[in-house]
């Protein structure tokens, strides 16, 4: 027997044989008929009507489009409570560490600008200490000297100056 050494199967006992007639392949027309309506989909016939030349003459532009908002959105899947609850958690997590980078980088800069500032004033300080200042009395001393010598006369408040200088004080009121 061929069925015992592995080549073709044996027919079963009371089976017919197939012959030419077709009479086995019955059962394939029933299983195409199941494949055939769960397969195909019915193609409905949608009628378009020819469109003429538009009168702007952008014939490239397509009538059709929607705005976004007209579109239909698809509902989401759902998640779990947990998962959401967890996703949720994230979301904070990432937020709060954005903040806490963005106010890092704000106390920087408001360091860096506040130490600008001292840098400044101290400079202003010390260039005010090295200053040679020479306190003009008689003012017809500035109406006689050169356009380039008045370039270089500062006003300066000569107050603090005028208190340095020490009071002779008489000492015959004793």
């Amino acid at each position: 027997m061929e069925g015992e050494n592995g080549g073709t199967p044996a027919p079963a006992p009371g089976a017919t044989p197939e012959g030419p007639s077709g009479a086995a392949a019955a059962p394939a027309p029933a299983a195409a008929r199941r494949r055939r309506k769960g397969g195909k989909k019915r193609q409905e016939a949608v009628v378009t009507i020819p469109r003429g030349k538009p009168k702007s003459g952008r014939v490239w532009k397509d009538p059709g489009k929607k705005r976004f908002s007209h579109m239909i959105q698809d509902k989401a899947l759902r998640s779990s409570w947990a998962r959401k609850m967890k996703e949720r958690q994230e979301r904070k997590l990432v937020r709060d560490l954005a903040r806490q980078l963005e106010e890092a980088k704000q106390r920087e800069k408001e360091e860096k600008k506040r130490r600008r500032e001292e840098n400044l004033k101290r400079r202003l300080e010390n260039e005010r200490k090295a200053e040679i200042v020479q306190v003009i009395r008689n003012p017809l001393k500035l109406k006689r000297a050169r356009k380039k010598q008045l370039r270089r006369v500062e006003k300066r408040d000569t107050l603090a100056l005028l208190q340095k200088t020490p009071v002779r004080r008489s000492t015959a009121t004793e």
